[in-house]
């Protein structure tokens, strides 16, 4: 089997991502949704609140799965027995950060092939922090995320506002 991950902190997963996902999951037998539970990035939902969104998000496709994993995204592909990473990508400033992973990941694993897709125009400017910082201000983001993901966040921000500030 051509087992490929699409890894990232999916904090929230969004149209940007799916829109990624749909089109990546054509090319391998099977593709693994990698959640990043241990990255450089403070995130809103925890790991398996992630996983959830994610897997009633991709409900309706066989061929895929979603796991956390810890550690470097290369070394979960191993353990995958995945041939590839996808990446999306928005803009030329993601291009030049994801090339350098990619390049990082080559000389650990020769062996793995990084694959980059552009995501359609319509999702270009759609990012997760701008998605959470909408909805923390009460926004709409239903064009940017599925209903359940919009649901998720209201509610998130509903616990936060309501749980009892620590004073310093």
């Amino acid at each position: 089997m051509r087992i490929a991950i699409y890894p990232g902190t999916f904090d929230p997963v969004t149209k940007g991502h799916l829109d990624i996902l749909d089109r990546a999951k054509e090319f391998f037998d099977g593709l693994i949704i990698a959640i990043a539970s241990d990255s450089n990035k403070t995130p809103l939902f925890l790991p398996e609140e992630r996983m959830d969104l994610l897997i009633e998000a991709t409900k309706d496709m066989p061929n895929v799965n979603v796991r956390v994993f810890e550690g470097l995204t290369v070394e979960f592909a191993r353990q995958c027995g995945a041939i590839a990473i996808i990446r999306g990508l928005r803009a030329l400033s993601d291009f030049e950060y994801e090339f350098q992973l990619a390049l990082m990941n080559k000389k650990i694993a020769p062996d793995i092939e990084t694959i980059f897709l552009m995501t359609q125009s319509e999702n270009s400017f759609i990012s997760s922090s701008a998605i959470k910082w909408a909805a923390k201000l009460q926004a709409g983001v239903s064009d940017f995320v599925p209903l359940h993901v919009e649901k998720a966040l209201i509610a998130k921000y509903a616990s936060l506002a309501a749980s009892p500030k620590k004073v310093d």
